[in-house]
């Protein structure tokens, strides 16, 4: 290695660290959220580090150490790719696909909250931690609108998603001036946009998201496929449903950075759409999506840095183009009798999956 490239990527870290230091005692986080902030740039530096040497090793202009906003923009888009359709998948076999749109609008009235707060008070807090709050509580009424009112999900969604963007215009309202510009962002995505602070909230979220669905993999599966079985079975269903309903509102506020809230709802459906098309059972199905999305999020975002195009709208776009070959894919194989593919939400869980160890002791 010459001792320019050393001298680059030395200084790179240095910086990285400056910042690390740094930023916790701005955010006031106190002793264990400086201890964790902490350990979460730290990652983003050895992110850093890797993708230098991918650079130098590679020459792709968009990983260049001088364009950190695109490493963490990548960040985000991996475990997006990974959340995603982790949840969708379930989501899209329960006939809720239209949740993450309702999400979405509150998510944006949790920005609007934060923008908001921030102008009027300075308050400090980042617009990322007052979407997921907000959004949080959004995906807890839409359960309880249903369970209370016995009124179809969507019915609850339409009332949440209404009110949420309602919420969220009539605070942009009030302080135009302040919070136009900054809304943009939230409401388009911006890869510009992705700060230390924000990718380091994704992080949490990401193995929140994971972790519980590990933990909760089988309770969720059988409440996917059969709440009436799921229920005599000793499991709670209202329960799990709050569970996965919070899970969609964490996936939605953290893809929101990249995809904005017009397009989020679509990498919780059209990646998992396209497995369906392919898959012969439910893990399958799953681990073909997050092979799906991860494909369309990673062209998307190198497609919108050459063209100089908004990397939310070209995500979508190669999505969709990735369900159309996996559906003309499962055309293919279901003529040639080698597999027959399913309809959008006919693929059944295994036997092995659906019953094992669902009880909740």
């Amino acid at each position: 290695m010459s001792a320019g490239v050393a001298a680059t990527l030395t200084a790179s870290a240095l910086a990285t660290v400056e910042l690390s230091l740094a930023l916790p005692l701005q955010g006031g986080l106190g002793g264990v959220g400086d201890l964790v902030f902490g350990i979460l740039l730290w990652f983003l530096e050895q992110w850093y580090w890797l993708l230098d040497w991918v650079y130098y090793f590679t020459g792709v202009e968009m990983l260049n150490p001088d364009y950190r906003y695109m490493h963490r923009a990548i960040l985000v888009g991996l475990c997006i790719g990974v959340m995603a359709p982790l949840i969708g998948t379930f989501l899209v076999h329960r006939q809720l696909a239209l949740i993450g749109d309702a999400l979405a609008h509150t998510g944006f009235a949790g920005v609007a909250v934060g923008l908001f707060l921030n102008s009027v008070i300075d308050l400090g807090v980042s617009p990322y931690l007052t979407a997921v709050v907000v959004a949080m509580i959004s995906a807890l009424f839409i359960e309880l609108i249903s369970e209370v009112t016995d009124a179809y999900n969507d019915v609850s969604m339409a009332i949440v998603l209404s009110t949420g963007f309602a919420l969220g215009t009539t605070l942009i309202s009030l302080n135009a001036g302040g919070l136009a510009v900054g809304v943009n962002q939230f409401l388009f995505g911006n890869l510009a946009t992705v700060s230390p602070q924000s990718a380091s909230i994704l992080l949490v979220l990401f193995a929140v998201i994971v972790g519980t669905v590990a933990l909760t993999r089988n309770q969720l599966l059988y409440v996917t496929f059969d709440e009436t079985a799921a229920a005599v079975s000793g499991i709670s269903v209202n329960w799990y449903n709050r569970v996965m309903v919070m899970l969609t509102a964490m996936v939605v506020v953290g893809a929101m950075q990249i995809m904005g809230v017009i397009l989020v709802a679509a990498m919780l459906v059209v990646p998992v759409a396209g497995a369906t098309q392919v898959s012969r059972s439910f893990s399958e199905s799953l681990v073909v999506s997050v092979v799906l999305a991860e494909l369309a999020v990673l062209l998307g975002i190198a497609i919108s840095y050459y063209a100089g195009v908004t990397a939310g709208g070209v995500i979508v776009l190669v999505a969709v183009g990735i369900y159309i070959c996996a559906v003309a894919l499962g055309k293919v194989q279901s003529a040639r009798g080698n597999q027959a593919t399913p309809d959008m939400g006919s693929i059944e869980a295994d036997s092995v999956d659906v019953g094992a160890g669902t009880g909740d002791d």
